[in-house]
């Protein structure tokens, strides 16, 4: 087998891309997807991402994690295939498509492009952390050594624990650094380490800070491994609406596997 392929990334979140507009891509075989997201026998990516048509909007989004398994929603790869789908030509400069948790419209200016998230209506609260669904599932909590943290070690103890269980959880540790700045680290379940950036983690964790009361802004920066994300939203009666991921995409490479 001979794949077209091309690599994105998005403040260092990674993603292999294909172009699947004709069928062609094999999608029920997960060992295919793990292998071409492999670092060192593969691409190399967070994730994989299939370009395909939709009857009415501009694009289909279909997304699977580093493990080979078809997730839910990835806010970064959402904006890197917005950004893929202009290289192509199938829009310019704005897009509506669907993605596993619904439609998302998109606008992309240079390498800048901002990403409609869904509606949160749901933010709960405990003594140690936050929890809360942006497309996907979401633990955030504080962490004040967040420079030298055991991400790994303690974001796959959380994942894995009650009260995610099977299903697992994201997981965000959290430094507030500034009025509406906060560090952020996130350990991904489907790639079961710590990524460079998280698009729906950097959404969750914006708004569970502001649910805390932590920040009163309505734009959030959350610096992130791999650079800065922006995160703005409304919100009325507790139901946070309008929320849009803003943030850099850009092209790594393209080539043959």
């Amino acid at each position: 087998m001979r794949q077209k392929f091309y690599k994105y990334q998005g403040t260092g979140n990674d993603f292999v891309m294909i172009d699947n507009r004709q069928q062609t891509f094999d999608k029920n075989n997960t060992k295919l997807v793990a292998h071409l997201c492999d670092r060192r026998f593969g691409i190399g990516g967070d994730g994989l991402i299939l370009l395909e048509t939709h009857d009415t909007y501009d694009f289909t989004m279909v997304y699977y994690n580093a493990d080979g398994n078809e997730s839910t929603m990835c806010g970064n790869g959402g904006r890197c295939l917005v950004a893929f789908a202009r290289q192509l030509g199938v829009i310019t400069d704005t897009a509506i498509f669907e993605a596993v948790d619904g439609l998302h419209h998109a606008s992309i200016s240079g390498d800048i492009v901002r990403l409609q998230m869904q509606d949160v209506d749901t933010v709960t609260q405990t003594d140690t952390h936050v929890f809360l669904d942006t497309g996907s599932p979401h633990h955030v909590q504080f962490e004040a050594a967040i420079a030298d943290f055991d991400i790994k070690t303690k974001g796959a103890e959380i994942r894995y624990g009650a009260p995610y269980n099977t299903a697992g959880t994201n997981v965000n540790f959290v430094k507030k650094i500034g009025t509406d700045t906060f560090r952020l680290r996130t350990y991904e379940r489907g790639v079961e380490d710590e990524t460079l950036s998280c698009g729906t983690g950097a959404t969750a964790v914006a708004i569970a800070m502001h649910s805390l009361e932590e920040t009163s802004n309505t734009k959030v920066a959350l610096t992130v491994e791999g650079g800065t994300l922006e995160v703005s939203f409304d919100v009325r009666d507790g139901v946070y609406k309008n929320v849009w991921l803003i943030g850099p995409a850009q092209l790594v490479f393209e080539g043959v596997i």
